[in-house]
């Protein structure tokens, strides 16, 4: 599933240690762009805490998620586990050289010269 919207609040990471190591989780809040618009809450674990890390309040993103829900002593709990954040598309200047986190472009032709390779 996925879903746009923007940065309304990024909650503070917790971790905790388990029989299997250290983990780390983070939830952050986006409010849809809607005619009623709705705050949903998303959570993140492990490496991909950093990712939200550098998110900004208003910031327009889109999310894509699982949702997962589960049972415990007659109540059911959703979970909105998102495993891919995308920032909107930004222009960057001319002035400006462009990072990779600043392409939006397409390979195109990718195997057309296939054959100049040297090994």
């Amino acid at each position: 599933m996925e879903i746009k919207g923007n940065v309304f609040k990024i909650m503070p990471e917790i971790t905790g240690q388990s029989q299997k190591g250290i983990w780390q989780k983070q939830e952050f809040i986006i409010e849809t762009k809607e005619n009623y618009p709705k705050k949903i809450c998303f959570s993140v674990w492990g490496d991909k805490t950093d990712i939200v890390k550098t998110l900004k309040n208003g910031e327009t993103i889109t999310v894509s998620f699982n949702p997962e829900s589960r049972e415990y002593n007659d109540r059911w709990y959703t979970d909105l586990r998102a495993w891919k954040i995308q920032k909107e598309n930004r222009k960057v200047p001319v002035s400006e050289p462009a990072s990779n986190d600043d392409f939006n472009g397409t390979v195109e032709n990718f195997n057309e010269n296939i054959d100049d390779m040297p090994f």
